[in-house]
């Protein structure tokens, strides 16, 4: 038989003192809460009584409906357990909130779909998988709002820490796509805000160090030995092409098109891929002849320059293919750098994205004024570039610390 009982849980207390009242029912030594709709500061309730004090404006009124909120669920749970008599307290607890607050993966699931077209499909695809994330750890759909406490997602953490081996940024960003499906379901007024349990975590991140090639490294990667016309001479020509013209991203340099590129002007003029601004700049000789390189007579304004995207017509399908045919030629491009990284034995993974790092530190190491490399790199916030900026201050320390006696 399961016992029903309302219970204030103060350790949900919120910044005004108040906290909230749940219907917590107990089953086999398993328990729910519900939450009754109800905030008290603790001095307003009476936990023998079940009753709300006195000193309580709304006392009486808010009794009335507590108690029959008890009844109903007393109701409840007595006609379940004669229809069925094994069932689960979830099944009790389902039947006691009805429609009250909804199943959080149901929510999260359609709200992924309702913002596909709104937003990169890269963001869509992981807010789909941070989803089933969590629901992998938790191991049913059968989970509502208000299951997700604070110990529940602390537990999520330390569960991935610990048998996932995820880092604190991995740990941060799995969490706080949890904590938007919460924030979205209370601006459409599908739960109540003193249900938000994300307050009260601290999300960290890795300490992490951005990577780069200096002028050397750059020079040695440009001169090794390779096997020409295979894929790997066509990666490295491409990952020096975005050093040498402002970082480009890997998407942006494999989507250039002829209809990009003023030949007379020296200027690349695109819409960037994950910014959506129209972004244009003036290219140096080497960049230019790695263009000349690869550039043909014959061709359509709207053909793209280097050889990576086979079939025009199927990578402008949708956004989705293209997004899976970039991710495969990253892939790809990565593993080819990677193993040139391990040939000239640097100390690092070598991926494309450090192109961009790499064009960064190596402008600024050469006085390139700050706010040029965030207009170069299609910085919105000059802050970002800045981190660029103390990379090379720290670099300036190590030289003293190693040399200066």
């Amino acid at each position: 038989m399961a016992s029903i009982k309302l219970i204030l849980r103060t350790h949900q207390v919120d910044q005004t003192g108040h906290s909230p009242l749940y219907i917590r029912i107990i089953k086999d030594r398993k328990t729910k809460f519900i939450t009754a709709g109800v905030k008290l500061k603790e001095n307003e309730w009476d936990e023998t009584k079940q009753k709300v004090k006195k000193n309580h404006p709304n006392s009486g009124r808010m009794n009335a409906s507590l108690s029959q909120k008890i009844a109903d669920a007393e109701g409840q749970v007595a006609d379940m357990e004669r229809k069925v008599k094994s069932v689960s307290i979830k099944k009790l607890k389902e039947a006691i909130k009805g429609k009250e607050v909804p199943n959080f993966f149901e929510y999260a699931y359609a709200r992924c779909e309702k913002i596909k077209g709104s937003v990169s499909f890269g963001t869509y695809k992981n807010y789909l998988i941070y989803t089933k994330k969590f629901e992998n750890y938790i191991g049913t759909k059968d989970v509502y709002f208000d299951d997700i406490s604070v110990t529940v997602l602390k537990d999520y953490m330390a569960f991935m820490g610990n048998t996932l081996k995820n880092g604190a940024t991995t740990q941060r960003y799995s969490v706080m796509i949890l904590a938007i499906m919460f924030k979205e379901a209370i601006k459409e007024d599908i739960i109540p805000e003193y249900m938000y349990p994300f307050n009260k975590l601290t999300l960290k991140k890795d300490a992490g160090k951005r990577v780069f090639l200096n002028k050397e490294q750059i020079e040695t990667l440009t001169n090794l030995e390779l096997k020409e016309g295979r894929k790997a001479d066509l990666w490295r020509d491409l990952f020096i092409f975005s050093i040498y013209a402002g970082g480009l991203r890997f998407s942006d340099v494999i989507e250039l098109q002829y209809s990009n590129y003023n030949q007379d002007e020296q200027r690349i003029k695109k819409v960037i891929r994950k910014t959506g601004r129209v972004h244009q700049f003036k290219i140096g000789k080497v960049a230019i002849d790695i263009l000349n390189k690869y550039i043909k007579k014959d061709t359509e304004i709207d053909d793209y320059i280097f050889p990576i995207i086979a079939d025009k017509k199927i990578y402008n399908k949708n956004e989705e293919t293209r997004y899976f045919i970039s991710s495969k030629e990253n892939h790809s491009a990565n593993f080819q750098l990677n193993r040139m990284g391990k040939l000239m034995k640097l100390p690092f993974s070598l991926s494309f994205h450090l192109s961009r790092h790499s064009f960064a530190t190596n402008a600024l190491n050469n006085g390139m004024r700050i706010e040029h490399v965030s207009k170069l790199m299609d910085h919105q916030d000059i802050s970002t570039t800045q981190i660029y900026a103390k990379i090379i201050s720290e670099e300036l320390d190590k030289a003293v610390d190693n040399y200066i006696f």
